[in-house]
């Protein structure tokens, strides 16, 4: 693929790139919908992602081209720039707004970019693109950011920029990601640990549903607003600022204070799922992939259940899951709603379990899924020959 990339380049700007450069996408193995809540995450990073390459123009303008989109792009340089359209360009346009307005010295660069991580499928995309773009530009004009600045400035692209409201996980993942480790991040302080996630004989299936998740960021919204109902109540009684701020126990002593059913199931989900973290920690960490399993499927039906953001068809390929005796445990990943479920699956049965749940899905929803096999990767990074 790199040797296609090259040649790709050379024919969009004739000339050889001077760097290539990787950032994965990611999944969330668990704790989902916590990041807003304060609590405990555990992303990795997988071996999809997004390759740039690039090459200074001494022409003081910005091309951008992908491999993924038609649309193309020249921009000049300047001291800042503002949103231009809907293009895909405009997430690494973001990154280089933000090195200008903060005193960075830029040159023009023509920029190559390819991305095997399904669009809109949930894996990060659009974080690979900001991360990828934000390590090369300081790489390669000594902006002396730390690995921490560049996560926090694609975060700043995304919502300020952009104008897509998420937290920090996915950049923090597809940066700080390691390979065969899980970081258990805590979103309020963004303290981390990697956790060692040696999988052995498994490896990840990423099941895409291929559902459009057009109710995602208005049920996204909902959930959140739910939650600070949630913490209000229980503000009568406990000095806290987030849900993830308490364990069971001490929610359960204090849980009456939530007085609107819904409510409650929704603050149930997220104080028992901080503590899923905890525990899938120590399961992975000590190669007890059955119990990490048990607690995968937990979650789910939590989502399900209490939380209420899954849906026919990601239900739909958990069930299948636990039909399948090569599988140790399998869950929705990220807002839910669509998108994808990942299943820890014997490494060589990975084709009889592609075959099955694919056979199980389209019987079932009526169309077929989009079945990918993954291992847990490295973070963004300069490749060399």
């Amino acid at each position: 693929m790199r040797e296609d990339l090259k040649n790709d380049f050379s024919s969009a700007y004739h000339k050889e790139p001077a760097h290539t450069y990787f950032s994965p996408g990611r999944v969330n193995l668990i704790g989902e919908h916590i990041d807003y809540n304060g609590g405990l995450v555990m992303p990795c990073a997988i071996t999809f992602g997004t390759y740039l390459l690039v090459s200074p123009n001494g022409a003081n303008v910005f091309r951008f081209k992908s491999l993924n989109f038609d649309d193309i792009a020249e921009i000049p340089l300047q001291s800042s720039y503002d949103k231009d359209g809907n293009g895909w360009y405009n997430f690494p346009l973001g990154v280089i707004s933000y090195f200008t307005q903060h005193d960075k010295l830029l040159q023009g660069l023509d920029m190559l970019y390819y991305g095997d991580i399904p669009i809109g499928s949930g894996l990060s995309s659009s974080a690979s693109i900001e991360v990828v773009t934000a390590f090369a530009l300081n790489q390669l004009f000594d902006a002396g950011f730390s690995k921490l600045d560049l996560v926090k400035l694609s975060k700043w692209v995304e919502n300020s920029f952009i104008g897509l409201s998420s937290g920090i996980m996915d950049q923090f993942s597809v940066a700080f990601g390691e390979k065969d480790k899980a970081l258990m991040l805590n979103c309020d302080t963004l303290d981390y640990e990697a956790v060692d996630s040696n999988l052995g004989d498994y490896v990840l299936a990423i099941v895409n549903t291929n559902k459009p998740r057009k109710l995602a960021e208005s049920k996204y919204n909902e959930r959140v607003q739910e939650c600070q109902t949630a913490l209000s109540a229980l503000k009568q009684e406990l000095n806290i600022n987030y849900l993830c701020d308490i364990d069971t126990r001490t929610f359960d002593e204090h849980s009456h204070l939530i007085t609107d059913p819904t409510v409650l199931k929704r603050a149930t989900h997220v104080v028992a799922e901080n503590e899923r973290v905890k525990l899938a920690a120590n399961a992975l960490s000590s190669n007890n992939l059955p119990e990490f399993g048990r607690l995968m499927y937990a979650s789910h039906d939590s989502l399900r259940d209490l939380y209420e953001v899954s849906g026919i068809e990601l239900d739909t390929v958990i069930e299948y899951a636990k039909t399948n005796k090569n599988v140790a445990g399998a869950r929705m990943t990220g807002a839910g709603f669509g998108g994808c479920a990942i299943a820890l699956v014997k490494a060589d049965k990975f084709e009889e379990f592609s075959k099955g749940v694919t056979e199980y899905y389209t019987e079932k929803i009526g169309y077929a899924p989009s079945v990918y096999q993954s291992s847990i990767g490295d973070g963004v990074r300069e490749l060399f020959d």
